[in-house]
């Protein structure tokens, strides 16, 4: 029997995991040896890309044409429906950011209100350690800090790094939350489309916000994404 071109491997893995999958999860399952070159996942990303067969959900998820309408569904992600897209997009990246905090050593936590949010099948719940904030400051505070989408605790249940996925609401919110709690040691970042990067710093540049401008960065999805399927090739670099 004639043996699978490469792009057929792709889509076959596509079918084993029910229509879609990470590029991550593609270089995992796919098997190389038998690919005649010595950078078989710039050729994976090259076929997801290029092929007619295959489209992108989101940047880094990737699924089969045939197979569209009943994956979307699965992901509640219809075109024109911004209600259900906020929710996909939402449960998808705070699930790539506790997926990448999990790789780097750390506790993850993400609001109770959100436990139920997808992540590639999977609820928040089920992949996160945690959505009881620890108690590492007043109530007052606190209050403040157990609505952040995610956030990475240390070993000593102290907060390292806060995050705070931005879709379609106002970015001004999640800068109030970080203003609050300006006197941690720790990272502040907006995650948003690239096109929300300018709103981030004309709001960001207000006054009120002056205390916390220069520790406040903005990631893209792209770059978010590309880290997650990095996690298991190199060690996760800083922000």
């Amino acid at each position: 029997m004639k043996p699978l071109s490469q792009t057929d491997q792709v889509i076959k893995a596509l079918q084993d995991e029910g229509g879609y999958a990470t590029f991550k999860r593609l270089n995992e399952i796919l098997d190389f040896s038998t690919w005649a070159t010595k950078t078989p996942e710039a050729s994976v990303r090259r076929i997801v890309q290029n092929s007619d067969k295959i489209f992108r959900i989101q940047p880094g998820l990737w699924a089969l044409e045939e197979m569209r309408d009943e994956v979307l569904m699965k992901f509640e992600l219809k075109k024109g429906d911004h209600k259900s897209e906020e929710l996909f997009t939402h449960g998808y990246y705070q699930g790539l950011l506790v997926e990448i905090g999990k790789y780097r050593h750390f506790r993850t936590y993400v609001p109770a209100q959100d436990k139920n949010r997808t992540f590639l099948g999977q609820s928040l719940y089920e992949i996160t350690d945690t959505i009881e904030i620890p108690h590492f400051t007043y109530d007052t505070i606190l209050k403040k800090a157990k609505t952040v989408d995610v956030i990475w605790f240390n070993e000593r249940n102290l907060p390292s790094y806060f995050y705070e996925v931005e879709h379609t609401t106002d970015i001004k919110n999640s800068l109030s939350k970080f203003y609050e709690l300006q006197d941690f040691y720790a990272g502040f970042f907006i995650v948003a489309d690239i096109h929300r990067k300018n709103e981030f710093e004309d709001k960001l540049n207000a006054s009120i916000f002056k205390p916390i401008n220069k520790r406040v960065k903005f990631i893209d999805y792209e770059r978010v994404a590309k880290m997650y399927e990095g996690i298991k090739a190199i060690d996760c670099v800083t922000w």
